[in-house]
């Protein structure tokens, strides 16, 4: 048996749209470096970046059939996140899966399993990011599941949730974390262009983050030449 639930909480889109701009690494270091997928998950093309709305996909290993439901479920502004019930280093998905999804406004997928047709992705600026590129067929033969809580590269992902992803990888935010998590970002961010000014003018990394006495309290000593070794 599969189940595909149609109505699903989707975080705001005011509150998904806070989220573009921010990089992968200051939402993770924002939310307490948690929801960041395994780093096996890489972008088919450089420079890919991607923001939405998780509908979630589980998939039997090397059987795509449930994409193609997951498709007609999928709106402006989602994300499809799809794992499989256990390894599979298939291509599930290619271009002509991708022209559907933009048809219908999705900005991109992250995929626990193969992907194919890169190329043609790249030339589409279609955003994936997957575990390996891979040519290996799929069937249609087995049900799986759309829009329930699945676990994707080592991540809880919940319809709706909030994907952001780029070349550091992707980060999963749950719906109900994500309008505190931007103001944590923001803050972030600020902090970060305070240290970058700093750094541009010459400054050292040990002063400007207060290391030099953390340091002394772990027994580092400096000494003007070392005699024997």
């Amino acid at each position: 048996m599969g189940v595909v639930v149609r109505n699903i909480r989707r975080t705001e889109r005011s509150i998904v749209d806070a989220f573009a701009g921010f990089g992968v690494a200051t939402i993770h270091e924002a939310q307490g470096r948690t929801g960041l997928m395994d780093v096996r998950l890489r972008p088919v093309y450089s420079g890919a970046y991607l923001y939405g709305t998780a509908v979630t996909v589980s998939v039997p290993p090397a059987d795509n059939w449930m994409i193609h439901v997951a498709v007609e479920q999928c709106r402006e502004g989602d994300v499809l996140v799809v794992a499989p019930t256990s390894p599979s280093d298939a291509g599930y998905f290619g271009d002509l899966l991708a022209t559907s999804l933009r048809s219908r406004g999705v900005r991109g997928l992250v995929i626990d399993a193969g992907c194919r047709d890169v190329a043609e992705l790249a030339r589409m600026r279609f955003p994936v990011w997957s575990r390996c590129v891979s040519a290996t067929g799929t069937v249609k033969e087995t049900l799986g599941d759309v829009n329930v809580p699945i676990v994707c590269a080592g991540q809880l992902v919940r319809p709706g949730d909030v994907i952001v992803a780029d070349d550091d990888g992707v980060v999963v935010v749950p719906r109900g974390a994500a309008p505190e998590l931007i103001d944590a970002a923001k803050q972030r961010e600020k902090r970060e262009a305070v240290s970058r000014a700093r750094y541009e003018a010459g400054e050292l990394s040990l002063d400007v983050n207060d290391m030099r006495e953390r340091l002394a309290s772990k027994g580092l000593r400096y000494v003007d030449q070392v005699t024997e070794y």
